[in-house]
């Protein structure tokens, strides 16, 4: 697969979750307010992981921060090195603001990012930055709660380790009382990162 293609399915990917966002709230439902829009919690929901120590932790442990979460792997040749790293300039440029937001990388290979490989790979991006890992069931379910897509590729001749895994390239802004807040589509740049962050700190 070409570079141009990868980037081309990371934008529809990225596009596929707006979309779905925006459907979800603007769809008729019997809980709708009265601003005719459908409150936040349409994306998100409790998860039991163990972070890049080697440590178990869930949602309940990051109430109160905002966060940022990305959700890629550790193999992945471009889109995510990114989009990580425009989110790292991003929290650089807020200063004593970032503070208030916890970035998080939740994998979508996890039989190849085991939390030792998470950190060797955490540690090139934002010190505060998190790497999650689990089962294939533990991350399964929590991709599907935050609506994303991802795919081991097909046609691969040594599909055990060397693959690429398809998946939405999208950073997902969670409030600190772990509501849905917005979405950040692939190649958000620095200044916009900030400008949108900005508006919920």
């Amino acid at each position: 697969m070409t570079r141009g293609a990868k980037v081309r399915i990371a934008i529809s990917f990225s596009l596929a979750l707006v979309a779905l966002v925006i459907g979800y709230l603007i769809m008729p439902s019997p809980d709708r307010g009265r601003s005719g829009v459908e409150t936040a919690g349409s994306l998100g929901g409790p998860f039991s992981l163990t972070d890049h120590t080697g440590k178990t932790v869930t949602d309940q442990d990051f109430r109160g921060k905002f966060l940022l979460i990305y959700f890629g792997y550790t193999s992945c040749p471009d889109v995510c090195p990114l989009d990580l790293r425009f989110m790292t300039d991003a929290l650089l440029e807020l200063g004593a603001d970032a503070d208030q937001i916890q970035p998080i990388l939740i994998t979508v290979d996890p039989l190849r990012d085991t939390p030792e490989v998470l950190a060797g790979y955490v540690a090139a991006y934002h010190p505060r930055l998190i790497g999650l890992t689990g089962t294939p069931e533990k991350i399964a379910a929590v991709a599907k709660s935050y609506a994303i897509f991802h795919q081991k590729e097909a046609g691969v001749a040594d599909l055990a380790t060397a693959y690429l895994v398809g998946h939405t390239t999208a950073t997902i802004l969670m409030g600190p009382d772990g509501t849905f807040l917005r979405v950040f589509s692939h190649g958000t740049g620095p200044a916009e990162y900030v400008a949108g962050l900005r508006e919920h700190l």
